[in-house]
């Protein structure tokens, strides 16, 4: 049996349509779906969610950070890299 991989975004639910498959009146053929799991829906953060959680003022009584800025800065550049070390 040979195999046909075609990939489709549902656009009405419940529907799939597909068209000019190199197939013939009479021709018997199997149909195997396989479903992606669905995206996560993205949690909205909002400003006062923010200002109550514990990320504001993470880094307040840390006496080895002098400038947040830069040790931010500084945090982000590594990620970039992949250098997991720390910054110094």
């Amino acid at each position: 049996m040979q195999a046909i991989r075609l990939q489709k975004t549902i656009e009405k639910n419940g529907e799939i349509s597909f068209q000019n498959l190199p197939v013939v009146a009479g021709q018997e053929v199997e149909i195997i779906v396989l479903l992606s799991p669905l995206p996560a829906k993205k949690k909205v953060l909002t400003a006062r969610a923010l200002l109550d959680s514990s990320v504001i003022g993470l880094w307040e009584e840390r006496d080895d950070i002098t400038d947040s800025l830069v040790y931010a800065r500084q945090l982000r550049e590594h990620s970039q890299r992949r250098d997991y070390d720390s910054p110094r």
